[in-house]
């Protein structure tokens, strides 16, 4: 008689991570992939789930992800569009990916699906970004490998050879490694590939920086290959690149308006119509970062901001546009370990991956919000009058009451 097999495990609640994506769906924080620590090791966490944050309660909740299950990535964008979650490049067990997988996260069955990819792919790539834009997914940058015929074929400012292997992929044994500043569109409608032809002064190739949409242009600030935290708009429409030089002082004044000093692994958040907020990132320095920068578009014109997060330093994490355009950052880690071998300088994240949700607010609350956290804070004092209000917002306060008596539990 043939043993049993064992049960499956019971599912491990695993939230904090560094590297993964994040998005805001139907009220919720969802959070797909990323690095986890395991025994002093880098652990890859699983591509057949994803975690659901409720922004009201504070509670997590996991859903299972069948189908076309990509391999588990790290280094990878991944993008929200119209009610689904994309997945494109980053690397995995058996090299660096350029295949796009797609789940619709209003079904009610959630499931994977590899898209045809029509047309002309990018290389394969990590440590890019992505603009969303008119049904399109637009990715800029990353670090990735090129046959050498690909480089020379490229542009010899487009990529920035770091070093050379031999290396089987297909039918090509000879590859280039490095850095590029390419533009590569991917409409969701078709599933094809397209690759613009761009003007204008483009950014140096590199990876790790950060990137937002606003309007119609899409921006991109920092990153690993670069020492000074310069801006750059692309005109999606246009394809035509525009620098933010730092603006000369105005009369009468010494020094410059204030800018962030260079960083990578940081976000960039739209928190207007005009304005975007970053947060962290890892310093030129070596350490992780606590502040937060506001942009405004229409003045060139940073702005240091304060906030009650300076406590907690963080890089490579995730950061999405919340309700009453709040900034919603989750996980990452607080430090970075630098490890050195006889090829190259590898940076990976040291063990201090974090799991925590930081809301940081960029405007004065409505008095409907302010009235909100009150009663959800104090809801034992108003328990009468919250059983009389609309079934909707009722439930939203009992969430908040959730939150904040988790809070206190926490607290002591």
């Amino acid at each position: 008689m043939e043993p049993r097999a064992a049960p499956p495990p019971p599912r491990v609640l695993r939230l904090e991570r560094s590297g993964h994506a994040a998005l805001i769906h139907d009220g919720k924080l969802c959070a797909w992939g990323g690095l986890q620590v395991d025994s002093g090791d880098d652990l890859v966490l699983p591509s057949d789930e994803i975690w659901l944050y409720d922004l009201d309660s504070g509670t997590w909740e996991v859903r299972s992800i069948s189908g076309e299950v990509p391999p588990e990535l790290s280094g990878f964008s991944g993008s929200y569009l119209n009610g689904s979650f994309y997945v494109f490049g980053g690397c995995a067990a058996l090299g660096y990916s350029n295949m796009m997988y797609t789940v619709d996260l209003t079904a009610q069955s959630l499931a994977w699906r590899r898209a045809a990819a029509r047309g002309v792919a990018p290389t394969p790539r990590s440590k890019h970004s992505c603009w969303v834009h008119k049904d399109r997914l637009i990715f800029f940058g990353g670090y990735g490998s090129k046959t050498l015929q690909e480089v020379r074929d490229s542009s010899s400012s487009s990529f920035i050879v770091e070093e050379t292997s031999w290396s089987v992929v297909g039918t090509t044994s000879f590859r280039c490694w490095g850095w590029n500043n390419e533009v590569n569109v991917f409409d969701s409608h078709t599933d094809a590939w397209t690759t613009p032809q761009t003007t204008g002064p483009a950014p140096a190739p590199r990876g790790w920086h950060a990137a937002a949409v606003l309007g119609n242009k899409g921006f991109i600030c920092g990153g690993l290959e670069t020492r000074e935290l310069d801006l750059y708009s692309l005109d999606l429409d246009t394809w035509t690149w525009t620098r933010f030089n730092h603006p000369p002082a105005p009369p009468g004044r010494c020094l410059h308006p204030p800018a962030p000093p260079g960083r990578c692994l940081h976000t960039l958040t739209p928190t207007s119509d005009h304005t975007l907020l970053l947060v962290g990132g890892l310093g030129g320095d070596g350490d992780a970062r606590s502040d937060a920068w506001r942009f405004d578009a229409l003045k060139n014109e940073w702005k240091e901001m304060t906030h009650k997060h300076q406590d907690k330093p963080r890089l490579w994490h995730s950061a999405c546009p919340g309700r009453d355009n709040d900034v919603v950052v989750f996980g990452g880690s607080e430090d970075l370990c630098i490890q050195v071998d006889s090829v190259a300088v590898l940076r990976s994240p040291c063990q201090q991956h974090c799991q925590d949700v930081l809301v940081f607010q960029t405007q004065p609350y409505s008095l409907s919000r302010l009235c909100e956290e009150l009663l959800g804070s104090s809801s034992e004092q108003f328990e009468q009058q919250v059983a009389l209000l609309p079934a909707r917002l009722a439930e939203r306060i009992y969430k908040r009451l959730r939150f904040h008596s988790d809070r206190k539990v926490e607290a002591n």
